[in-house]
């Protein structure tokens, strides 16, 4: 099972069982000039999807192609004619069922790479008339299975099911979730008279899910934060000003892999030192470059989209963005 719905099998050229109704209206562009990328995505059989970091849903070329019942050439095809003028009867004829459905589209698909690799994205919108082409309007060429599919998927419905399939969450509640876990574990972990950073991160933490972020044990901000605080406490002698730190217990959640040796042995700093941390934090650490080094790791590892990283480092560290 997959986020509460049936997988697709390895063989399965057809959707089974739907995700319930989704209540989120239709995403239109919001992220201006920022690039795009992949927030979701998973591989079901032969039909890979995901969730484009503006919460668009969509189908790689290859389970596009599986759902209609054609090669995958075909699709290719229809995406390298796409912007042809004339347009070819084909182009016209999905073009004008997307229209009708009240969208437009400058390209059939957004090429992003994500982890390495170029994955060619089909927002849902399109694979729905791609699929209402071959299910009624291909003449010699309509395929059953897409008219099968077409009547699963119809509507809504193939936006609910990626969701539900990948495991995202278009309202957002969810999203804080991972973090609420580990404030819930450790907000009273420390001892009298010091501080910990996780504690003192929220802001940025906050910030990031706020971004798109996905917060949880991939995206640790407060480990990278800890690092540089702690070799600057040891490469200025600040233990002489402001006395001796010391260790403390931090948890992970349970669906942590970092759970396995819990507790964590982490550093915690007399309360005397809390103004000189965060001066640093705010000088060194957000405005000296090493959060946009951070978010820019986590890019390239990819585990954050691009645009997230562009937007947090707009709200948090806006001197860091590159002149226009």
């Amino acid at each position: 099972m997959v986020g509460g719905a049936k997988e697709i099998t390895p063989n399965a050229s057809s959707i089974s069982v739907l995700a319930a109704k989704s209540t989120q209206m239709e995403i239109t562009p919001s992220q201006g000039a920022l690039p795009l990328g992949i927030e979701k995505r998973g591989d079901f059989g032969e039909i890979g999807m995901g969730v484009l970091s503006d919460g668009t849903p969509y189908l790689s070329q290859r389970g596009l192609a599986v759902l209609c019942g054609v090669e995958n050439a075909h699709i290719g095809t229809i995406s390298s004619q796409w912007a042809e003028s004339p347009a070819k009867p084909r182009v016209s004829k999905i073009k004008s069922i997307l229209e009708q459905a009240g969208f437009k589209a400058s390209a059939a698909h957004v090429e992003i790479r994500h982890g390495g690799t170029v994955h060619y994205c089909y927002p849902a919108e399109v694979c729905l008339s791609v699929l209402e082409y071959y299910a009624f309007d291909a003449g010699a060429n309509v395929q059953e299975q897409a008219r099968a599919n077409f009547r699963m998927l119809a509507g809504s419905k193939l936006r609910d099911m990626i969701y539900r399939q990948v495991g995202y969450d278009p309202t957002g509640q969810n999203r804080f979730t991972k973090w609420h876990d580990r404030i819930s574990l450790n907000h009273q972990s420390a001892p009298k008279g010091y501080f910990h950073v996780f504690n003192e991160a929220h802001t940025i933490i906050y910030e990031l899910i706020l971004a798109g972020a996905e917060i949880g044990e991939k995206t640790v901000v407060d480990i990278s934060i800890g690092q540089h605080w702690g070799r600057c406490w040891e490469d200025h002698g600040l233990e002489r000003q402001f006395g001796a730190r010391r260790k403390y217990p931090h948890r992970y959640p349970d669906d942590h892999p970092q759970a396995r040796s819990n507790p964590q042995e982490s550093w915690c700093y007399p309360l005397a030192a809390l103004g000189h941390y965060r001066e640093w934090l705010q000088d060194q650490y957000i405005e000296g470059g090493k959060f946009s080094g951070y978010l820019d790791g986590k890019v390239k590892k990819g585990h954050l989209a691009p645009s997230v990283a562009q937007l947090a480092i707009a709200t948090i560290a806006p001197t860091q963005l590159p002149a226009a």
